[in-house]
This record gives C-alpha cells, structure tokens and sequence, in this order.
C-alpha cells in the first residue's frame, strides 16, 4: 500500500512520455527537498555503498517513521525524496514490509538506474528498513 505522497509521485510519472522526462522529475524532486542540516551529516548517517556521498537521518515521532536525506547528487537526492514518499508518515512497524523495488518498478526507475546507482538505492532502503525495525 503506498502512501498518497507516492501515488501523487506515480501519476505524474504516468504522464511524463520518456526517461528524460522523468530523470528530470526525480531531478526536481530533490531540489524541492528541504535541505538536510550540516550537523546531522555525520559518519553515522552516511549510507555505505553509494556511489556519491548520502546521508538518512531516522526519525519516529509517535510511531510514525520519518527521515530526512541528503546527497551531494542530484539524482540521488531525488531518489531520496522518491523513498521518503514511499516511507514518510508510516506506522514504524508497517515500514520494512513496504515493496520499495516494486513501488520504483513503477516508476519505471529500475531498468533506467545505473548498476553503481542501483546499488546506492538498495543500500539506503536497507538502511531505511533496519532504522525501523530498530525502533519498532
């Protein structure tokens, strides 16, 4: 089940008539992401196995989860505002259970990512999942 931020990110995906179109969307999605503090880009948020430099910051407020993210990628800081749509304002303990491949699958993102940015994505849901299950 994804949350109504993604559904909104899927139709309009729909719409758009090629790649291009949509890499300049994920593009877009990032910029209008607001901008993660300095202070909280610490070796402890840095996301191994990207290839650019990320950093998720796990939040849960009264068993909802929350992140907030950063990159020093475009694209990547629009995949990460893509997954905070997907996780964002979710009951903690739904979180690990979400399809992210399958909800990006949709998007069409994952025959178009390459193999290094691929790689980055898994790693940051994998590091989305375990802040969950930790604090679930």
């Amino acid at each position: 089940m994804a949350t109504p931020a993604f559904e909104a990110i899927a139709e309009t995906f729909e719409f758009l008539p090629d790649w291009e179109d949509r890499y300049r969307e994920v593009i877009a999605l990032g910029r209008a992401m607001p901008p993660m503090p300095e202070a909280l880009k610490v070796p402890a948020t840095k996301v191994t196995g990207c290839a650019s430099q990320v950093w998720i910051h796990p939040e849960v407020r009264d068993g909802r989860f929350d992140f907030q993210g950063d990159s020093d990628a475009q694209i990547v800081r629009g995949l990460i505002a893509i997954l905070h749509a997907l996780y964002a304002g979710l009951p903690v303990r739904e979180v690990p259970a979400v399809d992210a491949e399958g909800a990006l699958r949709r998007l069409g993102l994952d025959g178009h990512l390459s193999a290094q940015r691929s790689n980055g994505l898994r790693a940051m849901v994998a590091r989305l999942r375990e802040a969950a299950r930790e604090a679930a």
